[in-house]
């Protein structure tokens, strides 16, 4: 398209509809498909690389993985702000991360907030921010004397229970699961996020010969159930009561759970799968995610599948089916081990397709809705061969999200244009503010053929851009690289739950000079 013909955005627009899904269809290019990357910061996995390093160089290298994984065509990055009792924020509750200062308690210098900068470079680039947070581990060492003074090992030692070389929570106090929803609460009212999420750490994976010791609480709080079936009980509550108080604060935020990939092995449980893992979700863990699914307190669902296809022990082919069938109420997600590719005994790592096999294995099931990949660093600067028959195939064009479970919506406004200049870089259109839906991004579609603009076609997706909000209008600067290509465009926005809006054509028109809009400023 010529941006300089691209002036006026007729008012009498063209509206385009969208074909509904509700769960993957069975395609080589999906439109909708969840593609995350865990971003670690425990020890500092993937990032920051050092909590030593200025905090320019950091950002630049949380910048390098946005960036790429924006290249591979990712929507989600799932960043874990909470580890070990800390925050990568500035919080009431808990002291600064040594993984992103160096030393606990220490603020950034010069001072910013992390988070507040990591979310809005997240959405800048299109991607869901998911706030990852370890509730239950306290500690990753015994070394109490780097903690902070605030830390709550020193305000709350009678939370705490050592286990397997570190301290942990104890699940079972009620005093306990009151903090660490406040600790969710205050993530969920001061930032603008997509989804809080949990990983596998709920009660700490058994150790031969150690005992996780809360028998003072089994006695007090018990109530004549098994050790097992309270353990789980402390689990389910908290889960429950999380999922309550982020939908009360803000009901667009979803709720996310990775638990461990094998509920039980059906060794020991009818129901389970044909698995033979030496730990499992229900029987060790203390976590039941299908109770969580059956009651509605979660709105996702992702298993970390951290196997090969053709496993022995733990089949990703086999697991991926149990999930399918064992699936109800809510979104699933499979999770996929990319940390595995050319470092892990299993030598069907070393080959380049087996992370794009398990993904084209994942889309011939109808009710799991795409992928997430464990860690960052797998794929920055990292196993081209991979990367590169993702880009070539299955990651070849952009993809949208879901839209949270239960939260599906037809009405939501369409995007009005008021005007529209232009230069020899970008052409920067201005639109009314939406009064009745909270928007997220606007998405843009070009084709080259005008008859044949297809906004159900992920490979005419050219831009998603981050909503930012004003007053009275919005404008949006779309690249001139972008529209050059196309003899048509079209916009749409995207609400805070992920729902997509009609459609409306963008006309091109001879004019040589700006159009002004003709709306007053109350009608805007």
């Amino acid at each position: 398209m010529n941006p300089s013909k691209y002036l006026y955005l007729f008012i009498s627009f063209i509206l385009l509809s969208f074909s509904e899904g509700s769960a993957q269809e069975k395609a080589n290019y999906p439109k909708n498909e969840f593609r995350a990357v865990w971003i670690a910061t425990v020890v500092n996995i993937d990032w920051p690389k050092s909590g030593s390093d200025p905090i320019e160089k950091q950002k630049a290298d949380y910048l390098e993985i946005l960036d790429t994984y924006k290249k591979l065509n990712y929507n989600a990055v799932i960043v874990q702000i909470r580890s070990v009792g800390d925050a990568f924020f500035p919080s009431k509750l808990a002291p600064w991360s040594k993984y992103l200062t160096g030393k606990e308690g220490l603020a950034p210098n010069p001072y910013y907030d992390p988070l507040e900068w990591m979310i809005t470079e997240a959405h800048n680039r299109g991607f869901e921010f998911h706030a990852w947070l370890n509730p239950y581990r306290a500690t990753m060492d015994l070394r109490t004397d780097i903690l902070s003074p605030t830390h709550d090992y020193f305000k709350h030692p009678e939370w705490m229970i050592k286990y397997g070389g570190k301290y942990y929570y104890n699940p079972a106090l009620p005093e306990v699961q009151t903090h660490l929803i406040a600790v969710v609460d205050e993530v969920v009212r001061n930032y603008d996020i997509d989804a809080i999420h949990f990983d596998d750490y709920f009660y700490p994976y058994k150790i031969a010969g150690e005992n996780f010791n809360d028998t003072a609480s089994f006695k007090k709080y018990g109530g004549g159930m098994s050790l097992a079936d309270w353990r789980r009980l402390n689990v389910n509550n908290f889960v429950k009561y999380c999922s309550f108080s982020i939908k009360t604060i803000k009901p667009w935020v979803q709720f996310g759970i990775s638990p461990f990939g094998v509920w039980r092995n059906k060794s020991v449980d009818p129901r389970g799968s044909d698995t033979n893992s030496g730990q499992t979700n229900y029987d060790d863990l203390f976590a039941d995610p299908v109770a969580w699914m059956e009651n509605c307190w979660i709105d996702y669902l992702l298993p970390q599948l951290y196997w090969s296809i053709d496993h022995k022990t733990a089949s990703y082919a086999k697991l991926i089916k149990w999930w399918a069938e064992n699936s109800t109420n809510t979104a699933i997600y499979m999770g996929n081990g990319s940390y595995k590719i050319n470092t892990d005994s299993d030598k069907k790592w070393n080959i380049p397709s087996e992370i794009p096999d398990q993904i084209d294995l994942t889309r011939t099931y109808k009710n799991i809705g795409g992928n997430a990949f464990f860690s960052a660093k797998s794929f920055v600067n990292r196993n081209k061969a991979v990367t590169d028959l993702l880009l070539q195939n299955q990651y070849k064009y952009p993809a949208l999200p879901y839209v949270v479970p239960n939260s599906r919506r037809t009405d939501i406004e369409m995007p009005a244009v008021t005007n529209i200049t232009t230069n020899h870089l970008i052409s920067t259109v201005t639109l009314n503010y939406p009064l009745l839906s909270k928007i997220r991004y606007v998405l843009v579609y070009g084709a080259k053929d005008s008859s044949k603009l297809d906004v159900n076609n992920p490979s005419q997706i050219i831009d998603k851009i981050a909503f930012k909000e004003k007053k009275d209008s919005i404008s949006i600067k779309i690249q001139k690289s972008l529209l050059e290509k196309n003899n048509i465009c079209a916009i749409s926005f995207i609400d805070y739950y992920g729902n997509e809006s009609q459609a409306v054509l963008l006309n091109k028109t001879t004019e040589t000079k700006t159009i002004q809009s003709s709306l007053n400023d109350e009608n805007r």
